[in-house]
């Protein structure tokens, strides 16, 4: 009879690919403890390795990343499928502090900080201004219907449908809608 190896007898330490995990959504401990109905103070403990979670609160965390239960716990991620259909219902929005910017996150919340993609709908007199990101970030904004006007260091550009306007984003930025019906457009981000 073999003697398990001490290491197999400890349990897995979550907390790294917690703090990963929520890092890549862009969650504060504030917003996963909301979502997953753990105190803010334990989801502390749990990244800096000072408890070890139950399977309940595991699989609550699991839930509220929309991840497996094993990549959490450090296994092997599932294999993708050769498609991945997302219903329209399942692509998380966000919108502006006026209400009238919606943008609907098109891209896989893992590739956030680094390749991000979304529809951009703006209403009459809507705008979506923001601050500076990271040096050498680049925004490419495809209108698809209405017009679009956007500003990126001192410059300002109005867009037609069709066009696409390609600028830098370590500086202040905004996109408007100065025109009378709703814009559509396509935003790319790319981070260096």
């Amino acid at each position: 009879m073999s003697v398990p190896h001490p290491d197999s007898l400890e349990p897995p330490r979550v907390g790294a690919t917690l703090q990963a995990l929520r890092q890549a959504q862009s969650l504060s401990l504030d917003e996963l403890s909301r979502r997953a109905g753990v105190s803010k103070s334990m989801l502390s403990q749990i990244e800096r390795n000072q408890a070890n979670p139950t399977v309940a609160v595991v699989w609550r965390l699991a839930n509220a990343l929309r991840v497996e239960l094993s990549e959490l716990l450090g296994g092997e991620k599932p294999a993708a499928p050769a498609i991945e259909v997302v219903p329209a219902h399942g692509i998380p929005g966000m919108s502006s502090p006026d209400g009238k910017c919606l943008l609907r996150i098109l891209g896989p919340i893992d590739m956030a900080g680094q390749f991000e993609w979304y529809e951009l709908t703006v209403q009459p007199g809507g705008a979506l201004e923001s601050g500076a990101h990271e040096p050498g970030s680049r925004e490419h904004l495809s209108v698809l219907g209405g017009q679009l006007e956007v500003s990126a260091g001192n410059t300002t550009q109005k867009l037609k449908t069709g066009e696409t306007a390609r600028y830098a984003v370590d500086g202040p930025h905004a996109i408007r809608n100065t025109g009378k019906q709703a814009a559509t457009a396509l935003l790319v981000v790319i981070h260096p």
